[in-house]
């Protein structure tokens, strides 16, 4: 996603308490430049500031950062001649949203799916009652007929 020129995320939005990769492919970038660190911080007061190197790859530079909360995430950047890349003065300031409610797990909450209840009665007796039907529709119409018993004597005289 591309928010602002030259500055790329690996996400759609930016939300708090998240991991975020920034990749960065502006003037110091396209000026071959060696080492370049982004300096960030929260809010309108840049709370939590910190500064981090980033890595030179083919496809700019590129680190990751912790999302903290706060309304925006502001950030710049600086080469190592102490050169900064601040958007003329007004920094690059992108929103934050607030991590969705239902979305999160309480570590309290039991994380099984149940556990496992016994049978009912009612199911068990079903299940005799349809063993039974079974037995008389195979065996009642044979021992009616009477090849029930010839095969019991076949079997005997054997």
């Amino acid at each position: 996603m591309e928010l602002t020129k030259n500055i790329f995320f690996n996400t759609d939005k930016l939300v708090e308490n998240s991991e975020v990769k920034i990749s960065y492919t502006g003037e110091f970038y396209q000026n071959n430049c060696e080492k370049v660190t982004v300096h960030y911080g929260f809010g309108q007061n840049w709370d939590n500031v910190n500064d981090i190197e980033m890595n030179k790859t083919e496809l700019g530079f590129q680190c990751e950062i912790k999302l903290l909360e706060g309304e925006t995430f502001s950030l710049c950047f600086k080469n190592e001649n102490d050169e900064w890349d601040n958007n003329n003065g007004e920094n690059y300031v992108f929103p934050l949203e607030k991590v969705s409610q239902e979305l999160i797990v309480l570590e309290d909450e039991p994380k099984s799916i149940g556990v496992a209840r016994p049978l009912r009665k009612t199911y068990l007796w079903s299940k005799k009652i349809k063993l039974a039907v079974y037995k008389l529709i195979t065996y009642l119409p044979k021992i009616i007929s009477g090849n029930y018993t010839k095969k019991a004597k076949n079997n005997n005289n054997n």
